[in-house]
């Protein structure tokens, strides 16, 4: 019996681990229908589930960004709360770069993207991938840097050893 995407990406080893997470990449890269149901997975009640499947989604965005575009107003409306966990934010953070945004979109994203490092309270993988993700966006001229090095200023106070050495690099690189 072939188990359901939310089924194999129950399974795995200790809780945070990606179980069959590459299993499931594999599936829906050979069978796009699948992306539905994966996207599905984002919103499942389990955890693990919700991170193994944006982890999946994210990496097939690498291979395939057009995929991935019909379901950004979903990823914005559903995705981006503030409640979110997240391993949810960090991906959907490597995601924006990756695919053509509207204009509506790319505001959106670049605000989000903006209140997510706009404190030090804020998780460390997400606040690399959102520091990241926004200097991509600043290269392109679509943020003014000044904007970027005030909340590359912001991360270097972050009590992440990691989140501080990112945003300090990021302002070298800028300068």
């Amino acid at each position: 019996m072939t188990k359901t995407l939310e089924e194999l990406l129950l399974i795995g080893g200790h809780a945070n681990s990606l179980g069959k997470t590459n299993e499931v990449i594999t599936m829906v890269l050979q069978n796009k229908v699948l992306l539905a149901e994966l996207y599905e997975c984002m919103l499942n009640g389990d955890t693990w589930v919700r991170m193994r499947a944006a982890d999946a989604f994210e990496k097939i965005c690498r291979e395939h960004p057009d995929w991935i575009e019909p379901y950004v107003d979903k990823l914005q409306s559903q995705l981006s709360g503030a409640d979110q966990q997240a391993s949810i934010k960090w991906h959907l953070a490597q995601i924006y770069p990756q695919i053509t945004l509207t204009t509506k979109q790319k505001e959106f994203a670049l605000t989000w993207l903006k209140s997510q490092v706009a404190t030090i309270n804020v998780d460390w993988i997400v606040a690399a991938n959102c520091l990241k993700s926004l200097l991509f966006f600043a290269k392109r001229g679509d943020i003014p840097q000044t904007e970027l090095e005030k909340l590359l200023h912001i991360q270097q106070n972050h009590p992440s050893k990691s989140v501080v050495k990112k945003a300090t690099k990021i302002l070298a690189e800028l300068s």
